[in-house]
């Protein structure tokens, strides 16, 4: 599992299992951050239990992977729209993207634009037999089903229903609970 940074790391309880980074309340959802920031955290036992990032990702390949998009990604009048607002606090990737917005608010925000769609890019390509997507905004999920079918490589998995056999490849799922 990793995410896009739209939740701050905490640095209360850092390697507790028991204190989540990551909330999504309407789902019951909480999990933690890679705990210790390790390299090795993508094969490490306990990462089951923790969410990976672009940092302790970038440059591994998964069988399957689940990204989480945040609230940093929507669908809105007819375009894919970056939020750079909507970032974690603790996210490095946007150093001194505050500073430069007001110098030049343009320059900041195409910098941050990239930067955003880079981040989902690198973690949708991790899984190389499928990829499981969450998305915080219901516009950009039902955008994302379109465009999927259209390329007909999705197969669309409702939030409460099992995965479908593993053996299909370069199977996307766009899974959200109604």
């Amino acid at each position: 599992m990793v995410a896009g940074y739209c939740w701050d790391w905490k640095t209360e309880g850092k390697g507790n299992n028991n204190v989540y980074d990551i909330s999504i309340s309407d789902h019951d959802f909480f999990m933690s951050w890679n705990l210790n920031n390790t390299t090795t955290w993508a094969i490490d036992p306990e990462s089951v239990e923790q969410a990976g990032c672009i940092h302790t990702s970038q440059g591994l390949e998964f069988d399957y992977v689940g990204v989480i998009i945040g609230e940093d990604l929507r669908y809105e009048n007819g375009r894919i729209m970056t939020d750079p607002f909507n970032r974690a606090k603790t996210d490095k990737s946007l150093t001194g993207f505050k500073s430069l917005y007001k110098k030049n608010k343009d320059e900041a925000l195409r910098i941050a634009d990239q930067i955003i769609k880079n981040t989902y890019r690198t973690l949708m390509t991790r899984g190389m037999k499928g990829c499981y997507v969450y998305c915080m905004d219901p516009d950009l999920k039902k955008y994302l089903i379109q465009r999927m079918i259209r390329k007909s490589k999705l197969v669309y998995i409702p939030y409460s229903e099992q995965p479908i056999a593993a053996e299909q490849s370069a199977t996307y799922y766009v899974t959200n609970e109604e």
